[in-house]
């Protein structure tokens, strides 16, 4: 394939992935804004008015900031690419650091460099996002010294995981030969079954406090229920979320011995014991059906053939030159295929999303099953509508936007299949 070919499709792709994402969002926000005044009939007994107008204008004021985030993000993407940002860069740093650090050395500060930029052009967005959108609707509770804080611990906690496999990767792109990218995928599987066992106790405490549940009433309560699914976890623990957010949530971690089930503080501070314990039973659920086990597996199908692609694309000079950059002539190019196809692939990547968003809605669905079988489903439609409530989330979305990206079906699908909640029946007010 020539290099013209590749710059055509890419363009083509990139193009059809902007449009793409400009439809779904003003459809989504046009859908949501015509519905703002009144509370959709399944609900009006349960959810006020002022609520869902709340979650209305929430959602209206993320869409309207992610047009604007699609579209120069588009932009930065034809930077760093067509318009030779990545070119000039690698020039940069292969003249400053070749004779120095050597072919490895040089090829690990491009990729440092690639990510520190990459970072700070993301930083006002991250800020906005917390510090404006998420502050005005009584979400945000971090201050602007946490926010550093966690953006530095984030940035050291990447180096100290990311380098080393970055070094793994491009030692093997350089000297295990055509099948390279099979090694690497090993490698890759690897490190993420690592992740899952060292994350729980290493890493996510250094931004929360987890502490064990102390509520003996409910920890009874949740050990009985874990024993009646026979599912076994190192601890229940509390974790500070309320020190960041007030959206509330519960979830699993780990693997295997270091599977560990961690409450929001805001999640029990807003729900009963028996809606506590009925989120838990959608939670089991998930595993039960190995909903978690299958996503595994399709993480590691796709990052097979993407590495198999790789493989194939990064011994193509038209690969380099048709997205904008000229190869190395006198070091490795490893580095700049990595680079390359991590920036191309998000717009061939974003139409597989309907395809995993459907599936994760029937695993949904699933759990939700599950969990009236083995705890109180009217308390589980309970907590979905507060959760609703308390996180904003919209009772009106656009039909085309939910099958497009939603993981999760909307409430009213979702409540449909479950009991009443308790007091289903009484008026809410305005």
């Amino acid at each position: 394939m020539s290099a013209q070919a590749f710059t055509l499709i890419f363009s083509a792709c990139l193009l059809a992935w902007l449009l793409a994402q400009f439809w779904l969002s003003t459809r989504q926000m046009r859908h949501v804004a015509a519905h703002r005044d009144t509370v959709p009939p399944p609900f009006s007994g349960t959810v006020t008015l002022q609520a869902h107008r709340k979650a209305a204008d929430y959602t209206l004021a993320k869409g309207r900031f992610g047009l604007l985030q699609q579209a120069s993000g588009a932009v930065v993407l034809l930077g760093w690419t067509l318009l030779g940002g990545l070119d000039a860069l690698n020039i940069w740093v292969l003249e400053l650091a070749l004779p120095t650090l050597g072919p490895l050395g040089y090829q690990l500060l491009l990729v440092t460099a690639f990510m520190l930029i990459s970072g700070l052009l993301d930083l006002p967005a991250q800020w906005i996002g917390t510090f404006r959108i998420e502050q005005r609707f009584g979400f945000n509770r971090m201050t602007q010294r946490m926010w550093v804080a966690d953006q530095l611990k984030g940035a050291a906690v990447g180096a100290v995981i990311g380098l080393p496999l970055l070094t793994l990767v491009l030692w093997l792109m350089g000297a295990a030969g055509t099948w390279w990218w099979l090694w690497t995928w090993g490698a890759w599987m690897g490190f993420n079954l690592l992740l899952l066992v060292i994350y729980p106790t290493w890493i996510a405490p250094l931004f929360n406090r987890f502490e064990p549940l102390r509520d003996e009433t409910l920890r009874q309560r949740v050990q009985d229920l874990m024993q009646r699914c026979g599912f076994s976890a190192q601890g229940l623990f509390v974790m500070d979320g309320s020190r960041r957010s007030a959206h509330a949530n519960a979830y699993f971690t780990g693997l295997g011995s270091a599977k560990r089930v961690v409450f929001y503080d805001t999640l029990l501070a807003r729900l009963s014991a028996a809606e506590v314990e009925a989120v838990l039973a959608h939670e089991l659920g998930h595993f039960r059906h190995r909903h978690v086990q299958q996503r595994i597996v399709t993480l590691f199908a796709f990052s097979f053939a993407a590495l198999a692609l790789l493989g194939a694309l990064s011994t193509h000079s038209a690969f380099y030159t048709g997205l904008g950059v000229q190869p190395n002539m006198t070091a490795p190019n490893d580095a700049l295929a990595l680079l390359l196809f991590m920036l191309a692939l998000p717009p061939f990547g974003f139409f597989v999303t309907p395809l995993l968003a459907r599936t994760s809605r029937r695993h949904e669905f699933e759990a939700d099953a599950y969990a009236c079988r083995q705890a109180d489903g009217g308390a589980l439609a309970s907590a979905l509508l507060k959760l609703h409530e308390d996180n904003a989330a919209t009772l009106t979305p656009d039909p085309v936007y939910v099958s497009f990206y939603y993981s999760h079906p909307p409430a009213s699908q979702r409540l449909a299949a479950l009991p009443p909640p308790r007091g289903a029946g009484v008026p809410a007010s305005a």
